[in-house]
């Protein structure tokens, strides 16, 4: 205990015996506790009188100050508790849909096993909102691609690679592999991910223009669109794993992979439920290697 509590406890015990007693301390370190207040504040605050103990004129003057320290000495230590329990906690994280659908759910649910009273917030976006996002602090932990993360400290968390999606009947569909130019003439529909563009950097690469006839955010919705014919398309192994009834996915040759990475601005910032999440994150996945994390 502070000796601001100690004093408060032979105040409201009005006697150093009986204060010794409650708290288990011997009388004689109550009086240092108490000897060593009034030092600190040059001031005579109790009246140690036989007929027990009582506030002198300064002791009246100063207790509702020490009342106030000693509660805010309190709130501090429920807090201290809280935090180390990450109680009330809020982790929040931008993401794209073939990470919070295929890596996330599984960390999310075994971290909150932990640590039941985290809340977590999970922006959905494409890689330069999600970028903007963690420079500008509104998320605390964003999931890019390495492209996007310049200056950013960040773990890599997987390669990720880019397959030709067609439907079952295209002629595309019986070859083992899908050139970037069979798909140029095709109608294309792109996969909304913001600045950088894995699909348009893989037909620029190659002096290539594809005929783009939509830009679509949402995996499932291009899914649908090349399912009825509207199109082909190039989406990630991490989203076409469950790929069935009338699609086909085929990689590209040469092979186009993404690098993903989860992203922060600097570790010794974060939030302390972030940081517990990053390595937790870190611990738990095996291939998570550390790509530009600067020291705290």
């Amino acid at each position: 205990m502070t000796r601001y509590e100690v004093f408060m406890k032979v105040v409201e015990l009005a006697s150093f015996t009986k204060t010794a007693q409650a708290l288990g301390y011997t009388q004689s370190a109550v009086s240092q506790n108490v000897r060593a207040l009034e030092e600190e504040l040059d001031a005579v605050l109790l009246d140690r009188a036989r007929n027990g103990i009582q506030l002198t004129p300064d002791g009246q003057a100063y207790l509702p100050y020490l009342q106030a320290v000693c509660q805010a000495h309190r709130q501090l230590a429920q807090k201290q508790k809280e935090m180390q329990r990450l109680e009330r906690a809020v982790i929040r994280m931008g993401t794209f849909t073939s990470v919070s659908r295929n890596i996330l759910p599984g960390f999310l649910k075994r971290f909150q096993q932990q640590y039941p009273q985290v809340e977590f917030v999970l922006e959905q976006g494409d890689y330069t909102s999600i970028s903007r996002w963690v420079r500008e602090g509104r998320v605390d932990l964003g999931f890019l691609i390495a492209e996007m993360a310049q200056n950013l400290e960040n773990v890599t968390v997987c390669q990720d690679e880019l397959m030709a999606l067609l439907p079952k009947d295209h002629a595309l569909a019986q070859k083992r592999a899908v050139k970037a130019r069979q798909l140029a003439d095709e109608p294309f529909i792109l996969l909304g991910e913001g600045e950088y563009s894995v699909p348009l950097q893989m037909f620029k690469s190659q002096n290539l223009v594809p005929k783009v006839r939509y830009t679509v955010l949402d995996d499932p919705t291009i899914m649908a669109m090349v399912e009825e014919g509207l199109g082909v398309s190039a989406l990630y192994h991490l989203v076409l794993r469950r790929t069935g009834g009338q699609l086909v996915s085929r990689p590209f040759d040469p092979p186009i992979r993404r690098t993903i990475v989860l992203a922060w601005q600097k570790r010794s910032e974060l939030p302390r439920a972030a940081r517990c999440f990053l390595d937790f994150f870190c611990n738990n996945m095996p291939f998570c290697v550390p790509a530009s994390e600067s020291e705290d």
